[in-house]
């Protein structure tokens, strides 16, 4: 029944869900930062993490030719290494962003809760050693948590998760290794704080 009243609020208002994390790129060969991710696809080409998440932040900024080619590039490395937190956030993220591919609302809602509970599985793996793995200069757990909050914060409010993303993006803020990542990362949470406010 409520999956119902969703489909027809969607229906109605012809929402346009956004997962919008707007990450600005930071120099992957960031000092202390680990070698970067790597997989092969379906057509043997190798895919970079580090390209995959340039690809996200095209598509989070509003490219909608991006949105498949980043859910492709994410789904593939995310099947390399399936219990990796921060690989199934964005995954989770990119799948939410398919929503602004259709105007059909039962697709619309079908990407954004399939890509929601790949969200909420990705926060549910992180361990303490997250904590304090580093990733581009910054811990893993952090990075995931701050895709989560964009994500969470950028959808219509009857999903009911603004309130999940801003307890994520103060956790993310509160950190005690956050005032050491790299400045483009300090910004883009600045940039989802901002958005955040009431």
């Amino acid at each position: 029944m409520q999956r119902r009243h969703l489909v027809q609020i969607l229906a109605a208002s012809q929402i346009a869900l956004v997962a919008a994390l707007a990450l600005p790129a930071w120099s992957a060969d960031h000092p202390g930062s680990p070698a970067t991710v790597a997989a092969t696809s379906a057509a043997n080409t190798s895919i970079d993490f580090n390209s995959a998440v340039d690809t996200f932040r095209r598509a989070s900024d509003g490219d909608a030719e991006a949105i498949a080619p980043a859910l492709a590039q994410l789904t593939a490395l995310s099947h390399t290494q399936p219990l990796d937190p921060l690989l199934m956030a964005y995954t989770g993220a990119a799948t939410s962003m398919q929503a602004r591919t259709t105007w059909m609302p039962w697709k619309k809602l079908g990407y954004a809760e399939d890509g929601l509970a790949m969200i909420d599985k990705a926060l549910a793996l992180l361990s303490p050693a997250d904590e304090v793995t580093q990733h581009r200069g910054v811990p893993v757990a952090l990075e995931t948590r701050l895709t989560a909050a964009g994500t969470f914060l950028a959808l219509p409010s009857m999903f009911h998760r603004g309130e999940r993303g801003r307890r994520l993006l103060d956790e993310v803020m509160r950190h005690p290794a956050y005032a050491a990542t790299p400045a483009a990362f300090q910004e883009a949470v600045r940039r989802i704080a901002a958005k955040a406010a009431p």
